[in-house]
């Protein structure tokens, strides 16, 4: 599967997976969850349908190489499963009965190959301006 192809499954498939908990955080979990695991859950849904959507418009984009395509893909993938993903399971610590603290430093992380993966959008935009 081509670069571009990756990007738009990968984009929809974030896409859809970030309205199905969306709504299942507003319909569900608000009956079995604390409110401040709630807003958390709703910042790993918001994060992860922001660089869903970066991953579908930069597939589309006949200018920006595989090369750049397949290194944003990589960052912001990765930083969406552990950003996202950690805080997901973050949110639900309340209902496991054992610690799930460890998971915490994993945010972090993710939000870290966010950055990465937009400061190589600036990078790449800058050096193609001309």
């Amino acid at each position: 599967m081509d670069i571009q192809r990756k990007m738009l499954l990968t984009g929809s498939l974030f896409m859809l997976f970030a309205v199905l908990l969306g709504a299942m955080a507003s319909h569900y979990l608000e009956r079995t969850l604390p409110s401040e695991s709630i807003l958390s859950f709703k910042v790993g849904v918001r994060y992860m349908v922001y660089h869903a959507l970066a991953l579908l418009i930069f597939s589309g984009k006949k200018f920006y190489s595989a090369r750049f395509k397949r290194i944003v893909y990589t960052f912001f993938t990765y930083g969406i499963l552990l950003f996202s993903g950690s805080i997901f399971l973050l949110s639900f610590k309340t209902l496991f009965p054992f610690s799930i603290g460890w998971i915490g430093p994993i945010t972090p992380v993710g939000g870290g190959f966010l950055i990465v993966g937009w400061s190589i959008c600036v990078w790449n935009f800058l050096k193609n301006d001309s």
